[in-house]
């Protein structure tokens, strides 16, 4: 392993201008967005390799937190290293805090007037189908083999009836990669996950010329001691300020838990967060985290800015001495800083290991199977969903360890499935693009619902 090089690989000025780039592209969930660093990074800059970029790929699947921003801090410290890293992901999520704490403030404060309400009854319908094209485009990608669609179904199994936490999938997925690729490397090949791959022209810039450098323990202590005073800092000093039971701090300890322990990526952490911010602490109904997602979608940035929207109506509900919209501003900035903190600190910490770990095929067979799991837990989410925008009354069955969400079918909303299937067919049928998407939805909702007046 050869030390870190002296110079960037790309010029900073022109690394800056790719993720500018990207950030301004980067609509439609972390699947679309990964789908645009690629065709940026690899296929028309072609500064990183196929194989390279998919390493890095299955690592941030790997981690808790929302892979997209990863992916961009991975490839910034690749080209240029921790400024590098640094930038690509402050440059990738600013976008989405200034437009979706616009969004909030007018959500928030116009989101009872009909008109509003009814775009958003539309794009709640639009966003199911969103979930499940995403599904449908991880799956092609990810699953190749029948071991891998028996992980994404037995990830989808644990996940929706049995309640197995995020964690314990992930590493039961990782494992099952690990050993597979040394009892049956035809169903668990590095590379069974991916397809072919794409006849292209070898990279611009050489392997060895992309940022490197030797693991070590006192690399480590410094960056864990940093991460924890920066990361950590602000909500200490709410906690030290206002106690445990401030709203803040609630908002606070739950997104840093979010952070650091919900695996799967974005669409796996957005089942989790939706559960326990509608069902365990009651800041946001099940149609506002779907409205929430919906305004995420439609901006730039990360999918999990949802994060900020949900942090900032729990404090606007909540605001103490504040007036509403500045505590919902500062609980939404308090839930942003909570949520990607991690993902810069993960990168700078693990990506010299990866990188050593590049030949490593069992490693990379853990990787690919994890990515599989994935599929089964956005399943999980999708299903969820689907329960929760169709029928206005959802119960919890059980049968033995068995539990799953049951709808009375009599609640069933027959416009907000026609909706649904209509804008999957759009976008899965005849590859209608998903903000088109959205504003046709939205634009039915209105039409409907004001109609009906």
């Amino acid at each position: 392993m050869t030390q870190a090089v002296k110079t960037d690989a790309v010029p900073m000025a022109d690394a800056l201008k790719v993720w500018v780039r990207v950030a301004a592209l980067s609509f439609g969930g972390p699947v679309a967005q990964i789908a645009v660093m690629h065709r940026i990074v690899v296929e028309e800059k072609r500064w990183i390799g196929e194989e390279r970029f998919l390493h890095a790929l299955n690592y941030c699947m790997l981690l808790p937190g929302p892979e997209a921003t990863q992916m961009a801090v991975y490839l910034g410290w690749l080209l240029n290293k921790a400024w590098g890293g640094f930038l690509a992901g402050f440059l990738f999520v600013l976008p989405g805090v200034v437009v979706m704490m616009v969004l909030s403030v007018i959500y928030a404060g116009y989101g009872e007037m009909p008109v509003v309400a009814a775009v958003f009854y539309g794009i709640k319908a639009a966003v199911l189908a969103i979930v499940i094209e995403a599904m449908v485009r991880i799956g092609k990608r990810a699953l190749k083999t029948e071991a891998q669609y028996a992980i994404a179904a037995l990830a989808f199994i644990a996940i929706f009836f049995l309640d197995v936490p995020f964690p314990l999938i992930i590493v039961a997925a990782g494992v099952a990669g690990y050993l597979g690729s040394r009892a049956w490397p035809a169903q668990f090949s590095p590379g069974a996950g991916h397809g072919k791959k794409a006849n292209m022209p070898p990279p611009v810039i050489a392997e060895e010329s992309l940022h490197e450098v030797a693991p070590s323990t006192r690399r480590t202590l410094w960056i864990s001691l940093l991460f924890v005073v920066v990361w950590l800092g602000p909500l200490l000093v709410v906690v030290a300020r206002y106690g445990f039971a401030d709203v803040y701090a609630q908002i606070g300890f739950f997104f840093s838990k979010l952070a650091v322990v919900t695996f799967g990526g974005a669409y796996a952490v957005l089942a989790y967060m939706a559960q326990q911010a509608v069902e365990t602490y009651g800041w946001v109904t099940a149609g506002e985290m779907l409205d929430g997602l919906g305004l995420a979608e439609t901006t730039p940035g990360p999918l999990i800015m949802v994060t900020q929207f949900i942090g900032f109506l729990a404090a606007f509900r909540d605001p103490g001495g504040l007036t509403p919209i500045t505590a919902g501003v500062l609980g939404g900035l308090m839930a942003t800083w909570a949520t990607f903190g991690p993902s810069f600190f993960l990168i700078f910490l693990g990506a010299p290991y990866i990188e050593a770990l590049r030949q490593n095929k069992a490693l990379s067979a853990a990787l690919a199977a994890i990515t599989a799991a994935v599929v089964g837990v956005v399943l999980n989410l999708a299903v969820w969903f689907a329960v929760h925008v169709m029928f206005a009354d959802v119960r919890e069955v059980a049968l033995g360890p068995f539990k799953a969400p049951w709808p009375a079918w009599a609640s069933l909303d027959p416009m907000t499935a026609i909706l649904s299937l209509a804008a999957l067919v759009a976008m899965l049928r005849f590859k209608i693009g998903m903000l088109t998407t959205l504003a046709a939805a939205a634009l039915i909702g209105v039409v409907w619902k004001l109609g009906s007046l």
